[in-house]
């Protein structure tokens, strides 16, 4: 009888045992979870997860049914969930004789992406190796995600504070000072006047307003996958200084990772670049790649068809000319997409340092500038007396 090895993914299995869901609440894992709404398919946890147990459990020289046999024993004993309840549907269509891809993307669990890309290391032989790559892909996008919402956590609570502060001040202390105003009368100097006049518009209009946010929210959320809603929302975007280019960075490293992955596991480009278009949701990559693709079967090279979209820089361009001269592309697609993660997380921190005491700054003016509009006149009526 052959051994096996099975080592690495033991020690996988024993830490997903101790990780038992907590009764306690955390800010930390709240804001670092990754959210799937109302798609109905695995989270990207989730889906890093079962690649990477079945790709241990196939490089170490197991079979496509044992290694899902021991990806449902394995898990936490006593307890049924829905992600093991899915791992042994998608063993018993195995052992049906589907196709893993296929049994895959009947779970209706998993993208079009994870589908091609099992079906194609199927046909090469490369099960287990795609399989890791697809672990990676997806190891590398929480990443990424949980770094960007860890950089943006605290000036978003700082910002959300300072709102509710300032808020609070002209909704109820503003008012109790103008109440005083005008028991004694007199002319009030003009700040003070301003910020009265603020109080009594924010007072007045607070439920109409809130009303009308709610109605803009939902207007959004219905028509947030409307063709006209998703152009307009990107080029907005992509306009705003230094956020435009943080976003446009995300989308092309993710775009970079994709191909990286399909090219790698030697897919045809026209397949590659159609997957790639369905997998990344960003209306500006989406209707480029369309456009790629139908200049690539008219006989154009890769990089001459990103060259006409200026969603691509130049450099990103070349490194890929570069990549097609000498049959490396997804070297270099694995180098770009590299080089952005990086650029994204320096970009990310640095808006961080440099939003946090901007806020504070504001906060600071504002809440004076109320203080002051207060007092003035308390000034001026003990001066009177």
């Amino acid at each position: 009888m052959v051994r096996v090895d099975i080592s690495k993914y033991q020690q996988r299995s024993k830490t997903l045992k101790k990780e038992v869901p907590k009764t306690g609440f955390s800010w930390g894992e709240m804001l670092s979870k990754d959210i799937s709404i109302g798609s109905g398919r695995l989270s990207d946890k989730k889906k890093d997860g079962f690649f990477f147990e079945l790709s241990t459990l196939l490089q170490s020289g197991i079979d496509l049914k044992n290694s899902l046999d021991l990806m449902t024993l394995e898990r936490i004993k006593g307890t049924k969930d829905k992600h093991t309840e899915l791992i042994r549907q998608i063993k018993e269509k195995v052992i049906a004789g589907q196709s893993m891809a296929l049994a895959v993307q009947s779970s209706g669990k998993f993208s079009d992406y994870d589908f091609f890309s099992i079906q194609i290391g199927e046909e090469t032989g490369n099960l287990a190796e795609v399989m890791k790559d697809l672990a990676v892909y997806y190891r590398r996008k929480i990443a990424q995600h949980r770094k960007i919402v860890g950089a943006l956590t605290y000036p978003l609570i700082v910002l959300s504070t300072s709102a509710g502060a300032v808020f609070f001040m002209l909704r109820f202390v503003v008012p109790m000072f103008s109440d005083v105003f005008k028991r004694f009368g007199g002319k009030l100097p003009w700040i003070t006047q301003v910020v009265i006049s603020f109080s009594a518009f924010v007072e007045r209009f607070f439920i109409p307003g809130f009303l009308l946010l709610a109605l803009l929210a939902y207007l959004v959320y219905r028509n947030r996958n409307g063709l006209l809603f998703r152009r307009v929302t990107s080029d907005l975007v992509l306009k705003i200084p230094v956020l435009g280019e943080l976003v446009k960075k995300i989308y092309l490293a993710r775009f970079c990772n994709t191909m990286r992955l399909l090219v790698s596991t030697r897919v045809p480009l026209l397949r590659a670049i159609d997957m790639a278009g369905q997998t990344i949701v960003f209306y500006p990559l989406e209707v480029s790649l369309k456009k790629v693709e139908q200049g690539i079967m008219e006989g154009r090279a890769l990089h001459e068809c990103l060259s006409d979209f200026s969603i691509y820089p130049p450099k990103l361009v070349q490194l890929i000319k570069v990549g097609e001269e000498i049959n490396k592309l997804d070297y270099f697609f694995e180098s770009i997409a590299g080089q952005y993660v990086d650029e994204i997380e320096h970009q990310t921190n640095t808006l961080s340092k440099l939003i946090e005491p901007l806020i504070i700054i504001f906060l600071g003016l504002v809440v004076g500038f109320i203080l002051v509009a207060m007092y003035l006149p308390m000034f001026e009526m003990s001066n009177s007396f």
